[in-house]
């Protein structure tokens, strides 16, 4: 590997290993993957697609394309086109001209993007393939082992990354519903005490004035809270 693509490929694994213990939101790493993915690897376009595991489809959850076009195109089932092969063999795949492959869906996109060759690389954590990074050229090119190589390098740890940050959300969602529902117990509790409500009945006087209010019921706990604890 040459001292400069050596140089180029520690700075961008470098960057990618500092969100895993960064505490960013996912599409703030997503971002960045992109970014410094499609500047390692001198492309036209960068995109991750994530697989739903229910639904079995890769969606596109970042891109640093500027086309509309390609930013909305549908998501692919597992199996289908190239990037839903690459995840169904779990391996990269090369296309040495999107516009001339059988296999590939988006044929018209690709020509108006002047896209031609394309290497999908699934992320893989643990074994389980989380979704796939591809990488775009406006020319054909014959890529070196070296350089599918690199690509798996940085598609494994955007994965960690990406699980990481999937984990913390999950984690920040589940404090807040927790925080939510003890507000909405104390609130009940005063709703029961000073208007010798029923439980259910508490409950339904929360819930509807957060209909008729279109707030969340933890900002109607918390009004009934401020306006009615007299502790």
């Amino acid at each position: 590997m040459e001292i400069n693509t050596l140089k180029r490929t520690t700075k961008t694994l470098y960057q990618i290993s500092r969100t895993i213990v960064s505490g960013k939101y996912l599409e703030e790493i997503l971002n960045l993957i992109v970014n410094v993915t499609a500047e390692m690897m001198g492309s036209r376009i960068c995109s991750i697609m994530l697989l739903d595991e229910i639904k079995q489809e890769l969606m596109i959850k970042s891109t640093q394309s500027l086309s509309d076009e390609y930013r909305t195109k549908p998501n692919i089932k597992v199996g289908q086109s190239i990037s839903g092969k690459a995840v169904q063999d779990k391996k990269p795949i090369v296309v040495t001209d999107v516009t001339k492959e059988p296999g590939y869906m988006y044929p018209q996109i690709a020509r108006k993007e002047g896209l031609c060759l394309l290497l999908s690389v699934p992320m893989i954590v643990k074994e389980r393939v989380i979704g796939v990074i591809n990488s775009y050229t406006l020319k054909e090119h014959q890529f070196s082992e070296e350089e599918i190589a690199v690509l798996e390098s940085i598609a494994n740890q955007a994965a960690v990354a990406i699980e990481n940050a999937k984990l913390m959300e999950e984690t920040l969602a589940s404090r807040e519903a927790l925080e939510a529902r003890k507000l909405i117990e104390r609130a009940k509790g005063i709703l029961m005490k000073k208007y010798r409500m029923t439980e259910e009945e508490a409950y339904k006087s929360i819930h509807r004035k957060s209909m008729d209010s279109r707030k969340p019921m933890k900002e109607v706990a918390e009004a009934i809270i401020l306006t009615l604890d007299t502790k």
